[in-house]
């Protein structure tokens, strides 16, 4: 074992909740200024499903090509440099066109199943994947659980797969209710189990990362025993806002709160994240954009942090990671 090696083992952790694009970019950003801390990226399982007789984890394989700092930085998912011959085939053959899937992205899909079909678990095969992409050794991509679980929408077009939902009809359905199914028999990954286990020195901070609070994080906060196992092990637990100056810079989140009759602002995001898993979060980030509703939500006893939470650019979410990290996670 290499002296850096130990030095991360022995230090602080942290664990990084992540869904959309927003998880996936801070996942890179961190890949790059974790310093001496390992980090393990939980993703979300709901959004995966089958598509031409492949396992497609649409959250899992952004965060995998953002931490390998190859994720297509102009639609923020997806390889960077990628070609499209065998999606045009496909549609010319009168294939499935709705899901958009490169020659890269199928590359990887392709050697998922391979692995899946020698007996390997999901968790065993993302970190093969990883490796095989150079995602930083002290970064660890972890599925959240082994079990299948499936985000399904109700709407006013009746209920439909996530990917329907999302990709297909282009979050166009009114939302109702969003429902987990499987997650009742789900149980967290016993990779992060172990990440979280008592280790010589070092705490584990947990990061709930500005991912859609429907869609992302609570896929994987209401698996049974995952609450308890991150907050039993945490030294402490940060939520940032995935609304700022009352929008989502990216996604559904907002019409969803609003179909919902939720109010778009940070401070109903942190009201209704506070009271579906009470007790969980110490800290919140809020977008400075957001600093006016401060004096509200403080007075009801929250830990509120403000910077700019904007990871538009590498630049952005390089400062944001450091400063999450310095405010956050590495203060007594």
């Amino acid at each position: 074992m290499n002296s850096d090696t130990h030095t991360r083992e022995a230090g602080n952790r942290m664990v990084l909740l992540s869904g959309g694009g927003g998880g996936a970019r801070l996942a890179g950003a961190l890949s790059r200024v974790a310093g001496d801390r390992s980090v393990a990226v939980v993703t979300n399982p709901g959004d995966d499903f089958e598509h031409l007789g492949l396992l497609i984890c649409p959250d899992t394989d952004s965060v995998l090509y953002s931490a390998a700092q190859n994720i297509d930085p102009e639609r923020g998912w997806g390889r960077a440099g990628e070609s499209w011959s065998v999606f045009d085939e496909l549609r010319a053959l009168g294939g499935p066109g709705w899901f958009q899937l490169g020659d890269k992205d199928i590359a990887l899909h392709l050697l998922r199943a391979s692995l899946l079909s020698e007996g390997l678990s999901l968790v065993e095969a993302t970190e093969s994947l990883a490796r095989r992409l150079a995602v930083p050794p002290w970064m660890t991509v972890l599925p959240a659980t082994e079990s299948t679980v499936r985000t399904k929408v109700v709407s006013d077009q009746g209920e439909l797969g996530f990917q329907e939902y999302f990709v297909a009809r282009r979050c166009e359905p009114a939302l109702k209710d969003v429902f987990y199914e499987g997650i009742g028999m789900a149980s967290p990954s016993n990779a992060l189990r172990d990440f979280m286990g008592p280790r010589d020195g070092g705490a584990v901070d947990v990061v709930l990362g500005p991912s859609n609070p429907f869609l992302s994080l609570a896929p994987i906060l209401d698996i049974p025993g995952m609450v308890p196992l991150l907050r039993g092990a945490a030294r402490r637990v940060v939520a940032i806002s995935p609304i700022v100056d009352g929008e989502a810079l990216k996604g559904p989140a907002a019409k969803i709160m609003s179909e919902l009759g939720l109010t778009v602002s940070a401070a109903e995001w942190t009201r209704w994240i506070d009271d579906r898993y009470p007790g969980l979060v110490d800290a919140w980030v809020w977008d400075a954009s957001d600093q006016n509703l401060l004096e509200t939500s403080s007075g009801e006893g929250r830990d509120i942090r403000v910077t700019s939470t904007l990871m538009s650019t590498p630049e952005q979410a390089d400062r944001f990671g450091a400063w999450l990290l310095e405010a956050c996670c590495d203060a007594d």
